[in-house]
């Protein structure tokens, strides 16, 4: 076993579960959010023995794609859409790297229909068909870009997820994405029970960076949960159609994405944000010379 692995390992023996919790990872588009939860996923699975399912809220159908090997998988709107609700079934459900298991909702045909109300039917149809398993840690939601949608709001508003983490980095747009989620967390948090477990900060390597994602987490009554440096065996990893867990386990962006899920593992820190309002926020920004 690798030094970095039995670190890891030994955290493990810190970490209990008591039941079967529910994530939704949200970010604006590009961010880095797919590759993120999917290395996280990875992580806790390879690290800290945990049991989980990722369930891709993207049109895309990226969502699982590191985890499966680059494997193509059809979409729950796919046969719903070719064959009928009576088939989907759990049967639809692949496992990939360290028996993580996967399903991707999909999305319309192109200029036709909402993939919001498309993510919605699919988890409907997941539960129905009892594929969250009691056997199961985590359950992660993979959702599309800022809460602007009532579909893609859904893990939230429905309160399908428990937790839910942001990826953001120290751009102006990623940031702005943040506290709009944050706005729709508001929104819900009452009637759902759903409440911000953090920032996750997936490195550009913009100046102060780790400074102003600190400090935007603590105004809007949060925590930057982990900061994710940039390193290019991420961009390697995803060539080769795997997690940097699978692709280079010894690695110090692993050891990364370790701490990141003991991190979530061990997250107690919950609340219900306190988003800014425009001006506060363009304030904090031009605070750190972001814009001219």
């Amino acid at each position: 076993m690798t030094s970095n692995s039995k670190l890891l390992t030994c955290a493990f023996t810190l970490i209990k579960t008591i039941a079967m919790k529910k994530i939704a990872f949200y970010g604006k588009g590009g961010i880095g959010k797919s590759t993120t939860q999917q290395n996280t996923a990875a992580a806790m699975a390879h690290f800290y023995d945990q049991k989980v399912f990722i369930h891709g809220c993207d049109p895309k159908a990226d969502s699982t794609r590191m985890i499966l090997g680059g494997m193509n998988q059809a979409t729950i709107m796919d046969v719903l859409r070719d064959e009928g609700a009576e088939k989907i079934t759990s049967s639809m459900v692949k496992a990939g790297f360290k028996g993580i298991r996967c399903v991707e909702s999909g999305g319309p045909e192109p200029g036709v229909g909402c993939a919001g109300r498309g993510v919605i039917t699919a988890i409907d149809l997941m539960e129905e068909n009892g594929s969250y398993t009691e056997d199961l840690d985590y359950v992660f939601y993979d959702v599309l870009g800022d809460v602007v949608c009532g579909g893609f709001a859904m893990p939230i508003r429905d309160g399908k997820a428990q937790e839910v983490y942001i990826v953001a980095s120290g751009e102006m747009m990623a940031v702005y994405a943040a506290n709009n989620i944050c706005k729709g967390l508001v929104k819900y948090a009452k009637q759902s029970g759903v409440r911000l477990g953090g920032i996750i900060c997936n490195s550009r390597k913009v100046d102060k960076e780790r400074e102003f994602i600190e400090e935007f987490a603590a105004a809007i009554g949060t925590q930057m949960i982990h900061f994710v440096p940039r390193d290019n065996v991420v961009q390697k990893a995803e060539f080769n159609r795997k997690t940097v867990i699978e692709f280079s386990p010894d690695s110090l962006q692993a050891k990364e994405y370790g701490e990141l899920a003991r991190k979530i593992i061990q997250n107690e820190m919950f609340v219900i944000p306190k988003p800014l309002t425009m001006p506060e926020l363009e304030e904090m920004v031009l605070k750190y010379g972001l814009v001219d």
